[in-house]
């Protein structure tokens, strides 16, 4: 799970699909973002755990929290479960 995968001989660092394994943090969808937004984190392990551990909150407790991910991107409540349920998921 590298944050910055090698440039060094380059030929197989870009892979399709999701990286299930990248980074991850579940945070509050109200926490305020800025500069200590890392230290914001309620959770934090691989992109395929945050989704886990966010399909077991009641359903409608799930939209007052995001995932972000590794390169800055946030996952909401609706799109994380529709990550669930895609077949490449790994549900273990």
């Amino acid at each position: 799970m590298t944050d910055h995968p090698s440039t060094y001989r380059a030929d197989d660092t870009h892979h399709e699909g999701i990286a299930w394994d990248d980074r991850a943090s579940l945070h509050r969808v109200d926490d305020g973002d800025g500069v200590l937004d890392g230290a914001k984190g309620l959770r934090s392990g691989t992109f395929a755990e945050m989704i886990r551990h966010m399909m077991l909150l009641p359903e409608d407790e799930r939209a007052a929290y995001c995932i972000e991910k590794a390169g800055d991107r946030e996952y909401h409540a609706a799109e994380v479960a529709q990550l669930a349920t895609l077949p490449d998921f790994p549900h273990a």
